[in-house]
């Protein structure tokens, strides 16, 4: 069977990442196909065009100490290994402006390649570091996740989707979505933050049964 997940996220959340990995776990255990559809939702809408040091911006934010940092970046690295996925911090990794990568996904989405555009850019800053607010950046990532480079920088440097993704975060924002990742099964059951694969295979088992998740 095949079960629809909206997943409401941000391309530089590490929770995102991980939730999707376990989600994905928990969905191969059981043979139920998931048909993933990417929202918009910026954890740093007011970022800076040149980003900001992500450990600097983590204190700032959250008060979060370099200590702190450090075990939740092994944390992190370590959970991913568990799940595929490679985050490779550094000390001078940077933040960055999400509002362009939005817009990608929401092109690639209408070419059937926003799941694929979507992971592709989780690699891009968390596994390889790279500039994900920079057109030519993005254009590259556009290619290597099989989609023509020169539209993909024509969309972005017009702004051709900037309202469109505008208003897609408002639809969220404006029904109660304030941190990510937020999952909706099959349209009805709304699930916020990174769960566990346990906890996930128990949301997907209800779902597939027809009962509230």
């Amino acid at each position: 069977m095949q079960i629809r997940v909206d997943i409401v996220s941000d391309v530089v959340c590490p929770w995102c990442v991980i939730g999707y990995h376990q989600l994905a776990a928990a969905a191969a255990a059981r043979r139920i196909a998931l048909d993933v559809v990417w929202h918009p939702f910026e954890l740093n809408p007011g970022m800076a065009e040149d980003g900001e040091n992500l450990r600097e911006h983590l204190a700032a934010k959250y008060g979060t100490t370099p200590e702190d940092s450090r075990r939740a970046r092994d944390r992190l690295t370590t959970l991913g290994a568990s799940l595929g996925f490679t985050f490779d911090y550094a000390d001078d990794m940077r933040m960055w402006n999400t509002f362009r990568a939005h817009q990608l996904i929401d092109w690639a989405n209408e070419k059937r390649k926003g799941h694929d555009m979507n992971m592709a850019l989780f690699a891009a800053f968390f596994s390889e570091r790279r500039n994900i607010s920079d057109i030519e950046v993005l254009a590259d990532v556009a290619a290597s996740a099989g989609l023509d480079r020169e539209e993909a920088f024509t969309v972005l440097e017009h702004g051709d989707r900037e309202d469109r993704v505008r208003e897609k975060e408002h639809f969220w924002t404006s029904r109660g979505i304030t941190g990510v990742p937020a999952m909706v099964f099959q349209r009805q059951h709304i699930v916020v933050g990174a769960q566990g694969e346990d906890a996930y295979g128990q949301i997907l088992d209800q779902v597939a049964a027809g009962q509230p998740a």
